[in-house]
């Protein structure tokens, strides 16, 4: 139902802004757990999808690199405006935003992306959210779900999240926003982040590339296997204990990376689930989990990723154990606590 409410929603984006100069929405994508298979949640499941963005016509996008961070990069989206003669003198209803008078543009024409969505140069987060946000409530009202399911807009400045209910049934859905990497499937994407953050910066995310790594996975593995079982069990245990689900994820990708797929059935549970506390054992007590996509050479050549991905030097998710004792200290009581669990 998500998939098909998200291309129902682009269908419209693009039918109503077909004449403007709007970032041009593209098919969702599904990320993240409840699309890998693995949600811990029995309820209250939120659907995370992202949305690429690509640049209206006469303009083009730019990533810079803008702080490097340990595991992410930051980065901003340079809007640029392009000759658009040769479309004009094709007879292409558009004026050259470079060559044209600033008042005849004004008086024949919508303002370009960096009067409307910028702030000076760069794509702004919060400006494109709030954007979405309003579109999707008008948008809303076209679609044949609106007759029996009620929206209702959730808060959020760098996103667009909003809850379905009918009768006793509900849901959340999350989406943000990305600009892709040349034609990899690593983007820049408006997740929300921590308080203080510019609107400009954009965050890259690996959720498409790690989705379809599970995707990669369940064409491979037996019809009965559990590594989704694995990973499910182990982050509702892990709830109220300090190991995030990502790290455990991570583990569990490395592990599937390297462990056959034919050995992750049911009989096998229990000794995948060793093999996942063994790993982040060793990991803990090295202070080291490698990043799985990043500086990762056994991910899988069919997804695509930018050409320095593969050999960088890998990221390490435990670079702040390695820098902070007391951090290390707890973590390896919050391993332990797992262990009771």
């Amino acid at each position: 139902m998500v998939t098909d409410l998200m291309d129902k929603l682009t269908h419209i984006f693009g039918q109503g802004l077909s004449n403007t100069f709007y970032p041009v929405p593209q098919q969702a994508i599904g990320v993240g757990s409840a699309f890998e298979g693995w949600s811990p949640h029995a309820e209250n499941v939120v659907y995370h999808v992202l949305v690429p963005l690509g640049p209206p016509p006469g303009h083009a996008f730019h990533l810079e690199l803008d702080i490097e961070g340990m595991p992410h990069r930051n980065f901003r989206v340079r809007v640029e405006l392009l000759c658009t003669c040769t479309r004009e003198q094709l007879g292409e209803n558009m004026l050259c935003f470079l060559h044209h008078p600033e008042e005849e543009l004004r008086r024949k024409q919508d303002p370009s992306l960096l009067h409307t969505l910028c702030t000076g140069s760069y794509l702004d987060v919060e400006k494109t959210a709030h954007w979405f946000n309003q579109f999707v409530r008008v948008a809303w009202l076209l679609l044949p779900q609106s007759c029996h399911w009620r929206l209702t807009l959730q808060p959020s400045g760098r996103s667009c999240k909003f809850q379905l209910s009918k009768d006793t049934e509900s849901f959340m859905v999350e989406m943000i926003f990305g600009v892709r990497q040349g034609d990899s499937d690593i983007f820049v994407g408006s997740q929300p982040m921590e308080v203080g953050i510019p609107s400009t910066t954009w965050l890259e995310t690996y959720a498409v590339a790690e989705a379809k790594f599970f995707r990669h996975i369940s064409r491979q593995a037996p019809h009965d296997s559990w590594h989704c079982q694995c990973l499910k069990l182990l982050t509702r245990i892990l709830m109220g204990v300090g190991f995030s689900s990502y790290t455990l994820k991570t583990v569990v990708m490395h592990l599937l990376n390297t462990v056959p797929v034919t050995q992750w059935r049911r009989r096998d549970f229990r000794q995948r689930l060793m093999d996942i506390l063994k790993y982040l054992h060793c990991s803990l007590e090295t202070k080291r989990l490698n990043h799985f996509v990043i500086g990762n050479e056994r991910f899988p050549m069919e997804i695509s990723l930018p050409s320095d991905f593969r050999m960088a030097e890998p990221l390490n998710l435990f670079q702040h154990l390695a820098s902070n004792p007391d951090a290390f200290t707890k973590a390896r009581h919050e391993y332990i606590h797992l262990l009771h669990r």
